[in-house]
């Protein structure tokens, strides 16, 4: 399967290897770690720092719908802490599509042609509101996806 059979409303199988990476900061908020995967786009006019920040508070409807976590599990992390980051198998639901011709400026590289906008299938969202979590195609992280 490709990303352009993907449509809106496809039922995904999404997962990701978990790497190990370090903690930077820590807000009440988010956890930032250096990302282990993208590097940093020299062209770019998008002044990306090499981190990621992960949803901090547990239960909290941001911590629900990020399709990447830490391990251990970011409330329980410091500064400097080693962690792992990956995607924990689940399902998705594709809730919209952007498709970037020429790729999209973000920061890294590869610049992304597709971003994938999906939200977990139990999430229920009946006012449509939901901005879901993006996978960018193509990527360095070892995202697998398949459909369901």
């Amino acid at each position: 399967m490709n990303d352009e059979t993907i449509k809106v409303g496809d039922i995904l199988r999404v997962s990701c290897a978990f790497t190990p990476t370090r903690v930077v900061e820590i807000s009440d908020w988010n956890v930032s770690i250096v990302w282990p995967w993208e590097q940093i786009d020299p062209d770019s006019e998008v002044r990306w720092n090499g981190q990621y920040a992960i949803p901090r508070k547990q239960g909290s409807s941001e911590s629900r719908l990020s399709l990447f976590q830490t391990d251990p599990a970011p409330w329980t992390l410091s500064a400097g802490d080693s962690c792992g980051v990956g995607i924990p198998e689940q399902l998705v639901r594709v809730i919209d599509i952007g498709y970037c011709d020429p790729p999209q400026d973000v920061g890294w590289l590869p610049r992304p042609h597709t971003m994938l906008i999906v939200l977990p299938v139990d999430h229920e969202d009946p006012r449509g509101l939901a901005e879901g979590d993006t996978i960018s195609l193509p990527s360095v992280a070892p995202v697998r996806f398949e459909l369901v």
